[in-house]
């Protein structure tokens, strides 16, 4: 097949690879809009095919969607098994990828600001980002500092080595609980599937 066949199978496939990716990471046209600068009817076009795929275009989309450029265009395997991860800052907070293929369970390392003082507990604490929901289930891990996990109207506050999971369907927000950062381990899984750790 010419180089030039292999480019344009290549660039046919990008609409239904983004439509699929911004479905899995739950987030709407305006949302993906807001984040990358992209005008919604631009995301939309892309989507549908009616817009062709430039690198302008698809640069801002992977930091979003918080995946290589290369799987935004199907390229192909390196076989490097390496991850190289970039830093996403959203909502004051801080995400770095752990892994890098879209759909799955998605893994990260999430460093959450301390809270100013002065504190009032966790019935105070007040939460500056909006809780969200979405499709999925997650499972965290605190590595340090201390967390407050906003679910609904309840707060559960976790130290380093305690985990939680729970259903992203349920409004949450994570908040450092004290005056120093916090780090977390989190898994996520768009589909909903629970995670299972097993005994040695």
């Amino acid at each position: 097949m010419p180089v030039t066949d292999d480019v344009e199978a290549t660039l046919a496939a990008v609409p239904s690879r983004l439509r699929d990716l911004r479905h899995r990471r739950g987030f709407t046209l305006t949302e993906v809009a807001e984040e990358t600068g992209i005008g919604v009817s631009t995301l939309s076009r892309l989507e549908s095919g009616l817009r062709r795929a430039s690198l302008d275009l698809l640069l801002p989309l992977a930091r979003t969607y918080r995946v290589p450029l290369d799987d935004l265009v199907g390229a192909p395997p390196s076989g490097d098994p390496r991850i190289h991860p970039r830093p996403v800052r959203r909502d004051g907070m801080v995400y770095l990828p752990l892994s890098r293929r879209p759909g799955g369970v998605q893994a990260f390392k999430l460093l959450l600001p301390g809270r100013p003082a002065p504190a009032a507990g966790p019935a105070g604490d007040v939460v500056r980002r909006e809780a969200r929901t979405h499709e999925g289930y997650e499972w965290l891990y605190v590595l340090s500092g201390r967390l407050h996990l906003h679910l609904g109207s309840t707060v559960t506050e976790l130290g380093p080595g305690e985990a939680a999971e729970f259903d992203t369907r349920t409004p949450h927000v994570l908040a450092s609980a004290g005056p120093e950062p916090t780090e977390v381990l989190t898994l996520f899984s768009p589909e909903g599937e629970r995670v299972h750790v097993r005994g040695g």
